[in-house]
């Protein structure tokens, strides 16, 4: 397989991928595949993570690679955070939840926190002594976030929170929680506020199960219970109550865009595993490969993953001049995870028997690309918010 699976489409560099994302790239590679590849199997056994690999890739310079150096970050754009992610899924450790710490967690912090807020919080989250989790999701409200039922009511200086989050990543480990709460219940979005848990500091706090999922299983993904935890009011992401929903509104084009990434880079590492083993595996007398039905196969999936790669490299190109709409974000988001299920999927059927065995990488491939179809945002409520554009 080619060091970097992206080279098996043959496409030229887009210009955000530039020598020194290039070289971010190159290391994030080695350290994935010298530092998380080896105990992969161990973390999928014990179904999350350990803060060891979490605080080495801090020390690495591989989270919050976009935040500004003045808070500890590296000072890139979503180009870097983007070569970090694909480094992710060529190597094959897609549980790692760097993604949505660097990319998802950080940022609300940057765009919407106070001074004081941003030099207590991101420091931390660079270094990996925080790790980052948002709990948005509720057992009565996934995709629709208007329905949170989370309550954080004003006591004083403080808030006390109640509720329950479920589905959330990272949830075993995080200590650095962005809790989406209803501060005002009668005012519906117009009274949904972004509140920060720091789980080491609080009563009331308490972790359900690590969730057992059919796929991602070294990623841990947890329930959460807020039991009138209090937090200072100074936790509240923002000037005032109410900010929430446009919060987050503002912000989902990355989440979706990130999503896209990491499927990008598992159609990549797919096609080129599955290339190299229909050129050894024999059947017949030959090679899979100089069957007229794999090569038209492949041929499919090449120009597909061809197609996926160009239009991702445009939506990044346009995030980073901020130019990527929520329509064209929640149309990367849907249709390139389509095409990983879909590659994947194929993929598997041509290793054969092979491809249902857990210990060829595909299989796992097909186990973990089936979530992507799902967080984020549903695929059928990017259809939606896709349609509403017409």
């Amino acid at each position: 397989m080619a060091t970097n699976p992206a080279e098996i489409l043959g496409l030229p560099k887009p210009a955000w991928a530039a020598d020194e994302v290039g070289m971010l790239y190159d290391m994030a590679s080695r350290f994935m595949a010298e530092e998380i590849a080896p105990r992969y199997d161990e973390f999928e056994k014990n179904e999350m993570f350990d803060r060891e690999s979490w605080l080495k890739a801090g020390a690495a310079g591989l989270l919050c690679a976009s935040m500004p150096e003045e808070y500890g970050g590296s000072g890139g754009t979503f180009a870097h955070e983007s070569a970090i992610i694909e480094a992710i899924g060529h190597v094959g450790v897609d549980g790692f939840g760097i993604g949505l710490h660097n990319s998802i967690v950080a940022p609300y912090i940057l765009h919407y926190g106070s001074e004081e807020q941003k030099r207590k919080w991101l420091p931390k989250l660079a270094t990996g002594e925080l790790i980052g989790a948002i709990a948005m999701t509720e057992p009565g409200a996934g995709s629709d976030l208007q329905g949170v039922k989370t309550r954080a009511e004003k006591d004083g200086n403080h808030y006390k929170i109640s509720g329950s989050k479920t589905f959330i990543t990272n949830g075993q480990l995080a200590n650095l929680i962005i809790v989406v709460t209803k501060t005002d219940p009668d005012k519906g979005a117009k009274g949904t506020s972004l509140i920060v848990v720091e789980t080491d500091e609080v009563e009331g706090f308490e972790r359900g199960r690590n969730l057992d999922k059919i796929g991602l299983k070294s990623n841990d993904t947890s329930e959460l219970f807020f039991n009138d935890v209090r937090v200072p009011t100074s936790n509240l992401l923002g000037h005032e109550e109410g900010k929430g929903f446009v919060q987050l509104m503002q912000q989902l084009p990355q989440e979706r865009l990130q999503i896209g990434t990491g499927a990008i880079a598992m159609i990549e590492r797919a096609l080129a595993l599955t290339i190299d083993y229909v050129k050894e595996r024999k059947a017949f007398g030959k090679a899979v490969i100089d069957f007229q039905n794999t090569q038209f196969k492949l041929a499919e999936l090449k120009t597909e993953a061809t197609i996926g790669r160009v239009f991702y490299n445009d939506c990044v190109a346009r995030h980073i001049d901020g130019g990527l709409d929520p329509v064209t974000a929640s149309m990367a988001k849907y249709w390139l995870s389509d095409l990983q299920g879909k590659v994947v999927d194929e993929c598997l059927q041509l290793h054969g028997g092979y491809g249902y065995m857990n210990e060829y990488p595909i299989a796992r491939m097909y186990r973990d690309a089936r979530v992507q179809r799902i967080y984020g945002g549903t695929n059928e409520i990017m259809k939606l918010l896709i349609g509403r554009s017409l």
